[in-house]
């Protein structure tokens, strides 16, 4: 079997365990084995990529890629082991502008070392395929820093509206359609730097435009980006692989923008061309009338009393890294026989399935968390209702305020329960910037401070209320 051979069969084994990795990480109970087969995907890839190259360059080549593997391997180990789960989203986002940025370096490479033994039609195709790769490459690269900068809140996650900017969008677009005709028929470095020029800019302005109530679908389609940038080095590289895989990253990740636009009642279109169509987000400092506070030991006592408790996690959760004393309150109130169930709302948190990962983390069993469609009906039926560190994903303003910036979005229906315990720092806005008014009601009670802190004083007030009482001193028996 000759090395060109053997590594083609290696690429259809490394396709075939990414795909199995994509199915196991569709469920909970086997998205660990869906992380090893894509780990062992990704090294069979490695391998037979190097083991391909090795026949046509010389041993500094071979000393080159090692280091660069090497020195990629320890920051991803390092991230990996220091990252907390509230920098996820982040991390992944930040992941995604390195896979744009090498689809960007890819296709200058195309273009400084064409093949010689291209001519004509095919030569016409290659130029295609460079330009195509830079500007995809380089949209991915600038739309996931500035997502990042968004989601660590190291720039304002409020949409960006710049006069007419719906017009610089489609003028990017109609520019590079113009610029790749005329690339293919003549190329040129200053067409090749126009074009990148562009992507940068476009991609910055396109997430720089969607507002943060919005930023878990734009991680979701830079997650698709990405896929596309790499399916276009593929093409430029003649890499059966890396077509493969990212196309199926492409076409999973819009997937799943898709349908998290559909759980937001955003139109999937409108999100993707930088928040067409949709209002940006105000914040709404005037109150609704007077809040309600409470503390953790009469939350102990309404918790002791209840029947059926449902817990609708946060953002806030994973900032305050509750999940931990979250799933041990869960545990006790089960074994004093209280029905105690998660509903988790498609996009709680800054990234999908954010929430169930870091229940997962807490070993929170499976079969008690569940999707808003599933629990939605069963909040009237509630003695209470614990909403840890969540906001927007239970503002009742997307069912009763026409005018809302997140109007028509489902949301949980906490405020049906009998009653409602809201886990806040203070009073303000959510991350799309809206007021709640949930916080308001009749039948909700605030309670402040560290979301970690204040179940584990939930925790110890009900093991106080479960403490037998002194006898007091000199009683007879």
């Amino acid at each position: 079997m000759t090395t060109d051979t053997a590594a083609q069969a290696a690429y259809v084994v490394a396709a075939l365990l990414f795909i199995l990795s994509l199915a196991g990480l569709s469920q909970h109970k086997t998205s660990r084995s869906g992380v090893v087969w894509g780990i062992a995907g990704m090294v069979v890839a490695l391998a037979a990529t190097v083991g391909l190259a090795s026949r046509s360059i010389t041993a500094s080549g071979l000393v080159l890629i090692a280091v660069a593997t090497a020195f990629g391997a320890g920051i991803g180990l390092w991230r990996a082991r220091v990252v907390e789960m509230t920098g996820m989203p982040e991390l992944i986002a930040i992941m995604h502008s390195l896979v744009g940025l090498a689809a960007a370096f890819v296709g200058w490479n195309g273009y400084l070392d064409v093949d010689a033994e291209l001519s004509g039609s095919l030569l016409g195709i290659h130029h295609a395929e460079v330009f195509i790769g830079v500007f995809i490459g380089a949209v991915t690269f600038t739309g996931s820093v500035v997502a990042y900068l968004k989601l660590s809140a190291r720039i304002n996650s409020r949409p960006l509206t710049l006069p007419g900017k719906h017009i610089l969008n489609i003028g990017a677009l109609v520019a590079f359609v113009g610029l790749t005709v005329a690339f293919v028929a003549r190329p040129g470095l200053g067409l090749l730097i126009a074009v990148t020029v562009i992507a940068l800019a476009l991609g910055a302005h396109l997430v720089a435009s969607i507002g943060g109530g919005d930023m878990p679908v734009v991680v979701s389609m830079l997650n698709s980006y990405s896929g596309w940038a790499a399916a276009a080095s593929g093409f430029l590289l003649a890499n059966n692989l890396l077509i493969v895989t990212g196309a199926l990253v492409g076409s999973s990740g819009a997937y799943l923008s898709y349908i998290m636009c559909k759980a937001m009642n955003r139109s999937f279109l409108s999100v993707i061309a930088g928040g067409f169509g949709t209002p940006a987000a105000a914040a709404e400092d005037d109150e609704h009338g007077e809040h309600r506070e409470i503390n953790a030991e009469e939350t102990a006592e309404l918790l002791r009393d209840a029947t059926s408790v449902i817990i609708t996690p946060g953002y806030g959760m994973a900032v305050a890294q509750a999940q931990y004393p979250v799933a041990e309150l869960a545990r006790k109130l089960r074994e004093r026989g209280v029905e105690v169930r998660f509903g988790i709302h498609p996009v709680a948190g800054r990234l999908p399935g954010h929430m169930n990962v870091l229940l997962a983390e807490a070993n929170v069993p499976y079969d008690i968390v569940l999707e808003m469609d599933e629990i939605n009906d069963d909040f009237a039926a509630t003695s209470v209702v614990l909403v840890i560190g969540a906001n927007d994903t239970v503002n009742p303003a997307a069912t009763d305020n026409p005018t809302s910036p997140i109007a028509g979005m489902p949301v949980l229906h906490v405020w049906e329960a009998a009653n409602v315990i809201v886990f806040k720092r203070s009073m303000a806005a959510g991350y799309a910037g809206v007021q709640n008014p949930l916080f308001f009601r009749e039948n909700t009670q605030m309670l402040f401070g560290d979301a970690k802190q204040r179940v584990e004083d939930i925790l110890r007030g009900l093991d106080s209320l479960d403490a037998p009482v002194p006898e007091m001193a000199g009683t007879s028996r």
